[in-house]
């Protein structure tokens, strides 16, 4: 790649750490001033979180009501899924064993810690509180994200019960996405305004250690993500089709995993993927239900990702990031957060504002991981889409019931 086409491909993600650079130095140097900035901040958050219902809603209803393929090739889906889940756990619990050996936030004091809250339901009242609501305005707070997740795939479904019938309202879902997309691109255009802003006042107004706490994330994420990618696909190759699933596999994944590291997109990556898949033997039902939805749903590399910003959270926050429920939960998080990133513009803004709304984290928690992910989207990328091959290897093994 030549530095003109990457400088264009990375066009915006290197102007997002200009910004947060800038504005770090001016909150260090110019402390008093750069608190000022502040309300510009703000007013990116708010947008942000005023987006974030309406997107989900019409993003993820609007996909199952377009989702025919499903009911077509239902037992395809039903292993696929079984296999995201699978790889999306395993990549999950691969951080958290990572992160308790090799601690990104360690030395990092707390800077922004609540009073501690009284637990006054069971295990059953959370569940239920956490996928419904009693009312349906509630629904619309995106601190029932959860709930909102579970009624758009409600009406999503029932859309598409409806038949000839439904259409309409199915046009006005992908309409509606479509719209919210444009929404978020709207919004993101100011985001280097907002995160530089946000950051000088951080800077400005802490001693965090943020910058060490990066650098101890990004030595921890980007050599575990490597190795996943190398040792952990391997193995899943091997699975599907033994020491020849390995060879076919390396030797047609690289395009498209460079594909995905260049250009930032899972979505970009696929065309590439098809072809990789096609002459690695994956049949054709397969791979057309399989990596489509992989680039949309499959995101093995989000999870790691999600583990770690919840970790370097919880220090900020002084929580303690232990105990089987918590940790447990995490991985619950981490799944989800790979499903609401799918194909979404702004989808990692998306995605980390759903760690701070289910763990009810600060909103000012919001710009520090989500620098965080913006600096470990490149592996995450290649890791979402080259495990969409591997994956589609995996179904049709489960499939046939045989290698190929």
């Amino acid at each position: 790649m030549s530095i003109k086409s990457f400088v264009r491909q990375w066009r915006f993600t290197l102007i997002l750490i200009a910004s947060v650079i800038g504005g770090g130095c001016l909150g260090h140097f110019f402390a008093p001033q750069a608190q000022r900035l502040k309300p510009l901040g703000d007013l990116f958050l708010n947008l942000l979180f005023t987006a974030v219902v309406p997107l989900i809603f019409f993003s993820l209803s609007s996909a199952v009501a377009g989702s025919s393929n499903l009911k077509r090739l239902g037992r395809i889906a039903g292993l696929m899924l079984f296999v995201f889940i699978i790889t999306g756990i395993v990549s999950a619990c691969l951080m958290i064993g990572a992160v308790k050996i090799f601690d990104p936030a360690e030395g990092l004091t707390p800077e922004f810690a609540q009073p501690p809250q009284e637990e006054t339901a069971n295990l059953s009242e959370k569940i239920v509180n956490s996928v419904s609501v009693a009312d349906f305005p509630a629904i619309l707070s995106r601190r029932n994200i959860l709930a909102l997740i579970v009624f758009s795939l409600l009406v999503g479904l029932a859309s598409q019960a409806a038949g000839d019938k439904g259409k309409p309202f199915r046009d006005f879902l992908v309409s509606g996405a479509q719209v919210f997309g444009h929404v978020i691109r709207l919004i993101m255009g100011y985001a280097p305004i907002g995160l530089g802003a946000y950051f000088a006042y951080i800077a400005a107004t802490s001693d965090s250690g943020l910058i060490e706490a990066y650098a101890h994330a990004l030595k921890l994420y980007y050599p575990l993500a490597i190795g996943y990618f190398i040792i952990g696909f391997s193995f899943y190759a091997f699975i599907a089709s033994g020491h020849g699933g390995i060879k076919r596999y390396w030797a047609n994944i690289l395009p498209p995993a460079l594909t995905a590291w260049g250009t930032g997109s899972s979505l970009a990556a696929l065309p590439a993927n098809m072809e990789a898949a096609e002459r690695i033997g994956v049949p054709e039902d397969v791979r057309e239900i399989v990596l489509p939805l992989g680039a949309t749903i499959h995101m093995d590399g989000s999870c790691l990702a999600a583990i770690l910003k919840i970790a370097v959270l919880f220090a900020l926050s002084g929580r303690p990031f232990t105990g089987v429920e918590t940790l447990a939960g995490a991985v619950g998080v981490a799944l989800l957060c790979g499903v609401v990133m799918s194909g979404i513009p702004g989808g990692g803004f998306l995605g980390e504002m759903l760690i701070v709304t289910l763990y009810g984290f600060s909103p000012e928690m919001l710009p520090i991981i989500a620098m965080l992910g913006t600096l470990v989207d490149p592996p995450a990328t290649m890791i979402n889409a080259s495990g969409d091959t591997v994956a589609a290897m995996m179904v049709t093994r489960l499939l046939e019931r045989k290698k190929r």
